[in-house]
C-alpha cells in the first residue's frame, strides 16, 4: 500500500468518528435549475472564446482574471496563487462559520491543445450549439434560444474546454447564484481552488498547495472533473488512475539513407520499433511486460461493486466504432483498475507529400502509462526498460556514440517521467462519500441510485492535492461521457449541465460531516 493509500485510510476513519448524521436540505428542483444554469450561458460562452492551453501563459492569465471577475461578482473573496506566470485562482464563500466543515472544491481551467483544422466548426474558441438532426449528424444552429426560451436537454455547445473543464465551473457559479437568490444557508465553508496545468499533469499544484496550505485548509476536497457515467446517473469515483509519459527511441544509421543503395543491408529503426513494441502487447492488449499486473489485487466484494455499476458495454462498443475490446479486464470497470501501457504517437521520416525514398536513421514512440496506487510510475518504468533490454537492445542516454555504434546492434533511449500524476484511491465507505452519496441521494432520488465507481481511468492530480493538504476526498464528474475530451468536437450536453447545478446546489446546502 502506498503512503498516499495507507493515509488516506487513517483519514476516512478518523474522519467517519465524526459522524454522518443526515440534516435534510433544501434542494434545488428541475425549473429553477434550468433557469439559473440558463442565465449562466452567457457567461459560459464568453469563458468558452478564450483560449486556454496551458503552453501559453498569457492566455491562462486571460482565463484567470475573467473567472477571478466572475467569483468576485458573486461576492467570493478571491486570490491568484502564483504558479510560474500561469496563476491558480482560489476563492472563498464568505461568512465562515466554525461549526461547519469546510469543503474545497477543485476544478480546472486550463484546455487541451487544438488543431483547429479537425474540428467541425468556424473554430475551437468560437462556440456553437448543435442539435442532431434526421440522420443522427450534428448540425450547427441559432444559439440565441439558449439563452432565452425552452432548453432542449440533448442540445450540445460545441468547442475547447466545453466539458474539460470549464462547464463545471459555470455550473458551480450557477449553483451559488441559485443559493443566492434562495436564502438557503450553506450547510459547509466553501472553498475552491482552479488548477492551471491540469491539461499538463499538473506539475507545480503540490508545491502550490503547500505554499498556501492554511489558505487553502479544509476537512474534504470535491474535484470536479471526468465524465459522468454513460447513464447520466449521479456519479461518485473513489479514485483515479495515475499518468507517466514515455519516449522511446530506436537508432538507425547516423543519417537516413538512400533506401536503392541501403535497402537489405542498413536496419531500419521503424521496423524495429514496430516490432519492440509489439513485444509489449499480446493479441488480445495486455501488456507482456514481465510484472506488469503483479501488484493489481482484486478481490470478489470489489469485483462486486464493479459489476453492479450499469455499463451498456454493447453500446459502448457500438459508440467507439470497436467490434471487440482488449482482455485486461472481464469488464470495463475491471480494465481500468489496471496500468494501462498506451502507444499515444509515433514518428519516423514521413508520409504523404513530403515522404522520400529512405530508410530513416531514428524512429520514436511516445507512451503514456496510466498508473495505479500500488502500481507507480517508477516501478512501471523499470519493468519497460527491463523489457527493452531483454530484447536486445542497449540503452543509451541522448545519443549514441561512435563506441556504441561500433559495439552494440540495436540501440536506443527510454526517458520515463517518474513524479507527479500519481494514482489516488479512497475507501468507498469513507465519510465524504457518504457525504456526496446522502446530497445525490436527496437531489435526484434513490432509484435508480447514484453510480458508484471505485477507480476511474483518467488521470487528475489528487495524489498531490491530497498529499499537500492531507484529507480525503471524493471525485463528482458532471459532464457527459460522450464529449470528446482531449479530442477535436468536444461538446458538452445542456442536460448535464443544468443536472451539474443541481448536484452542487445540494452539495454545498448538505452539511458534512454533522453539526
Amino acid at each position: 500500500m502506498t503512503k498516499t493509500m495507507r493515509h488516506l485510510s487513517l483519514v476516512a476513519t478518523l474522519v467517519a468518528t465524526l459522524g454522518a448524521t443526515h440534516v435534510p436540505a433544501a434542494e434545488l428542483s428541475p425549473a429553477s435549475a434550468t433557469q439559473y444554469a440558463q442565465a449562466t450561458f452567457r457567461e459560459y460562452f464568453e469563458l468558452l472564446a478564450l483560449p486556454n492551453d496551458a503552453i501559453v501563459p498569457a492566455d491562462i492569465r486571460k482565463n484567470v482574471d475573467w473567472l477571478e471577475a466572475a467569483f468576485r461578482k458573486r461576492g467570493f473573496t478571491t486570490q491568484q496563487l502564483p504558479n510560474d506566470g500561469k496563476p491558480m485562482l482560489f476563492a472563498e464563500w464568505p461568512g465562515a462559520d466554525p461549526s461547519r466543515k469546510t469543503v474545497l472544491f477543485y476544478m480546472h481551467l486550463d484546455g487541451q491543445p487544438v488543431i483547429a483544422e479537425q474540428w467541425q466548426q468556424k473554430s475551437p474558441w468560437v462556440p456553437v450549439l448543435k442539435r442532431k438532426n434526421a440522420k443522427g449528424d450534428w448540425e450547427e444552429i441559432d444559439s440565441a434560444p439558449l439563452f432565452s426560451g425552452p432548453v432542449d436537454p440533448e442540445w450540445r455547445v460545441f468547442g475547447r474546454s466545453s466539458a474539460d473543464d470549464k462547464a463545471p465551473i459555470m455550473m458551480f457559479l450557477a449553483a451559488i447564484d441559485a443559493l443566492k437568490a434562495s436564502g438557503d444557508k450553506p450547510g459547509v465553508n466553501v472553498k475552491v481552488v482552479l488548477d492551471s496545468e491540469e491539461e499538463k499533469g499538473s506539475p507545480s499544484i503540490g508545491k502550490v498547495m503547500l505554499a498556501h496550505r492554511d489558505l487553502l485548509r479544509n476537512d474534504a476536497i470535491v474535484i470536479h472533473d471526468g465524465p459522468m457515467h454513460a447513464t447520466n446517473r449521479p456519479t461518485l469515483i473513489f479514485g483515479n488512475r495515475g499518468a507517466a509519459m514515455a519516449r522511446l527511441t530506436v537508432y538507425g544509421a547516423r543519417v537516413s539513407l538512400h533506401s536503392g543503395h541501403y535497402g537489405n543491408y542498413s536496419p531500419n529503426p521503424a521496423q524495429r520499433l514496430a516490432t519492440l513494441l509489439a513485444s509489449m502487447k499480446d493479441e488480445q492488449g495486455r501488456v507482456t511486460v514481465a510484472g506488469y499486473y503483479d501488484h493489481v489485487k482484486l478481490g470478489d466484494a470489489e469485483r462486486k461493486i464493479m459489476a453492479a455499476v450499469p455499463d451498456d458495454e454493447g453500446a459502448l462498443k457500438k459508440r467507439l466504432g470497436i467490434a471487440k475490446t482488449d482482455a485486461v479486464g472481464a469488464n470495463y470497470q475491471e480494465a481500468m483498475q489496471y496500468p494501462s501501457l498506451n502507444v499515444r504517437g509515433m514518428q519516423s521520416a514521413a508520409v504523404g507529400d513530403k515522404a522520400a525514398n529512405i530508410v530513416p536513421d531514428t524512429a520514436v514512440a511516445e507512451i503514456d502509462v496510466r498508473t495505479t496506487p500500488d502500481s507507480t510510475a517508477a516501478y512501471l518504468g523499470k519493468l519497460v526498460e527491463a523489457h527493452i533490454q531483454k530484447q536486445g537492445y542497449h540503452i543509451v542516454k541522448g545519443k549514441p556514440t561512435d563506441e556504441d555504434r561500433a559495439r552494440y546492434d540495436k540501440l536506443a533511449s527510454f526517458d520515463m517521467q517518474t513524479e507527479g500524476g500519481d494514482a489516488a484511491g479512497t475507501p468507498m465507505d469513507s465519510a465524504v462519500g457518504q457525504w456526496a452519496y446522502t446530497a445525490m441521494v436527496d437531489a435526484f432520488g434513490a432509484k435508480p441510485e447514484p453510480v458508484r465507481i471505485r477507480m476511474m481511468g483518467g488521470t487528475v492530480p489528487t495524489a498531490e492535492i491530497v498529499e499537500a493538504l492531507k484529507v480525503p476526498f471524493a471525485i463528482v464528474p458532471l459532464v457527459n461521457a460522450d464529449n470528446n475530451q482531449h479530442a477535436s468536437n468536444e461538446n458538452m450536453r445542456m442536460g448535464n449541465y443544468i443536472d451539474g447545478t443541481r448536484t452542487i446546489y445540494s452539495l454545498i446546502t448538505h452539511p458534512f460531516g454533522g453539526r
